[in-house]
């Protein structure tokens, strides 16, 4: 599925959730705007062949996937040329829509299911995001160095702070100190118990008025 050859009246089931996406970063322009359009039909495509995405979410993608992933952006504003692992990214979340939303930042997937990465490259090709690569592969076999890494409810946070550790670079320009950024939801005070002196819990209740972002939260691990 080409972007570019896609027609409007293939992109007019995404309109109304790229309009969401705009609520809330205005800023976007038009091409960012067509990339957003376009997840939903990529996704329903790519769905019905492998699923990456459960049946009752499908239609609430841009809510429950979309924004969701953008919450990490309410926080944090990745300068250009920042590079950022996304652990166990599944069907491409938090990665695709960050990489959407920063195109000068450079982002790498990974996740240890072959077919989840198929979906990613797919849909990152359609979309003509030139600053992802992903690979079919766990973290623990990476062997780069990351501004941040990022992760969406993959693990308990110290089994996934051991995976990561040291693939944080030390090479520090944006506006808050590299490290990781979780998305999680619930009471997680004693997840993160060992890491009390310094982890940083952020609300997206405040940022997102829709009832599904009551308990979610992003949370900030600096290294």
């Amino acid at each position: 599925m080409d972007l570019l050859n896609t027609s409007t009246s293939d992109l007019d089931n995404g309109i109304r959730g790229s309009a969401l996406i705009s609520q809330y970063f205005p800023n976007l322009n038009e091409i960012q705007l067509q990339q957003f359009a376009a997840l939903q039909n990529l996704y329903e495509h790519w769905n019905l062949q492998i699923n990456v995405i459960s049946r009752k979410d499908i239609d609430l993608l841009y809510e429950r996937h979309v924004l969701h992933s953008l919450g990490i952006a309410k926080v944090m504003n990745f300068k250009p040329k920042t590079s950022i692992m996304d652990v166990g990214c599944g069907g491409g979340f938090p990665g695709i829509p960050l990489a959407i939303l920063f195109p000068e930042s450079n982002f790498y997937l990974v996740d240890s299911i072959g077919k989840k990465i198929k979906v990613v490259n797919e849909v990152a090709a359609a979309l003509g995001l030139k600053n992802l690569q992903a690979e079919h592969k766990r973290a623990e076999e990476v062997k780069e160095k990351f501004e941040f890494v990022i992760s969406r409810a993959v693990t308990e946070s110290s089994v996934f702070y051991r995976w990561v550790q040291n693939k944080i670079s030390k090479k520090q320009f944006n506006n808050l100190p590299n490290g990781i950024f979780f998305l999680k939801g619930g009471d997680l005070t004693e997840e993160f118990q060992e890491f009390k002196k310094r982890v940083v819990f952020y609300d997206l209740k405040d940022y997102f008025t829709e009832e599904f972002f009551e308990t979610k939260k992003v949370v900030y691990l600096p290294m």
